[in-house]
């Protein structure tokens, strides 16, 4: 059976952003041009993570996270998810474009950025893949780094934007809002009794926490259903003593029951820090009162 072509950009697209936007945007126009697939590749786990005495850097998106926006925002049909190993770190480049990309899945075409070192030792990069290409007969786009604000984009810039609760300038970054896909899990039923019923979901191991604080969001369900949402990222502290770290929207206008359906919150804009505050009555006043902001957030932002 013959194999079917792929336009393949190649990344670990973290956050899924504009700079990675350019790659992807060049790889459908290209695969269009060529009746090929526009495809991406990434790893399941940052390189990181093999390095010895480095700390792994926590990451903007799960890898469900990053093949849902590549496809809905940039029309990527197919995501090549390799497992990040010692086998995959010390594979020559040459190999990785011959080997993996050529014979195991039909690249006639491939677009990287203009900072992409791959393979053993970070030995590939443009020039000698853009050369390699060329000899093997078949393209190799190149895409200059993205600024925006006199900023370079990068997933690390983006990092330090969420890592302070600056929601709204990540969302400028990353062109659309950042995402948080898990699944809904049993809480203490608090908030259904104060009269905000919230989903409880736990951060996935590895990925980055936003400030805590309360933030303004979308929640999309399983069915596609969306509904704008209140969402406290952090450890209750007016009614918890623990130190669980939880994601717990209270989406508004909803009724019915989510445990354990997935759920992917968007969040657009930081509304305020986590707090304790003195009685019940006055988180229920305070979580109203973020209630109305959000639905004004969203009227003035359609």
């Amino acid at each position: 059976m013959e194999q079917k072509k792929r336009v393949i950009a190649l990344g670990f697209f973290d956050g899924v952003h504009l700079g990675h936007g350019a790659l992807l945007t060049r790889c459908a126009q290209r695969a269009a041009e060529l009746n090929a697939i526009p495809a991406a590749f990434t790893f399941d786990a940052h390189p990181s993570t093999l390095i010895p005495g480095k700390e792994p850097v926590p990451l903007l998106t799960t890898p469900a996270d990053r093949e849902g926006l590549m496809e809905r925002r940039y029309g990527i049909q197919e995501v090549i998810v390799a497992h990040y190993d010692q086998k995959m770190m010390t594979t020559p480049w040459r190999k990785f474009v011959t080997g993996f990309l050529l014979r195991d899945h039909g690249a006639v075409h491939l677009v990287v950025g203009h900072d992409f070192h791959f393979g053993y030792k970070g030995e590939g990069d443009p020039q000698r893949l853009q050369a390699l290409c060329a000899g093997l007969g078949i393209g190799c786009d190149v895409i200059p780094k993205v600024e925006l604000e006199g900023i370079t984009v990068s997933s690390t810039h983006i990092r330090s934007l969420i890592s302070k609760g600056d929601m709204a300038g990540a969302v400028r970054f990353l062109g659309h809002p950042h995402v948080l896909t898990a699944t809904v899990q049993h809480g203490k039923r608090l908030g259904s009794r104060l009269g905000f019923p919230t989903a409880n979901l736990a951060y996935p191991e590895g990925l980055l926490v936003p400030a805590h604080g309360v933030y303004v969001t979308r929640a999309v369900l399983e069915n596609g259903e969306s509904f704008p949402a209140v969402t406290n990222v952090g450890v209750r502290p007016t009614v918890r003593d623990g130190t669980a770290l939880t994601a717990e929207p209270f989406i508004l206008d909803f009724e019915g029951d989510l445990y354990g359906q997935q759920i992917r919150l968007e969040f657009y804009d930081f509304l305020r820090p986590e707090r304790k505050f003195d009685s019940l009555e006055e988180l229920r006043a305070m979580v109203l009162r973020n209630a109305d902001q959000t639905r004004a957030f969203f009227a003035a932002h359609p």
